[in-house]
């Protein structure tokens, strides 16, 4: 898998499993685009990409 298509899909793993977002994907429609998410929410995403920043840097 290529550097870009890990970090994509990394980040798709971290919107749906943590901020439980069905897509990144902008569908023009403003209850479908934008999402209430908790504090919590946000930080565990944060962490989550902070992690797996670190583990790549590792390779």
């Amino acid at each position: 898998m290529k550097p870009d298509s890990n970090r994509n899909a990394t980040v798709e793993r971290i919107a749906k499993e943590i901020l439980w977002l069905e897509t990144l994907d902008s569908r023009g429609r403003d209850r479908l685009d934008f999402h209430e998410l908790s504090v919590g929410a946000i930080r565990a995403a944060l962490e989550a990409a902070f992690e797996a920043g670190r583990e790549a840097a590792k390779k």
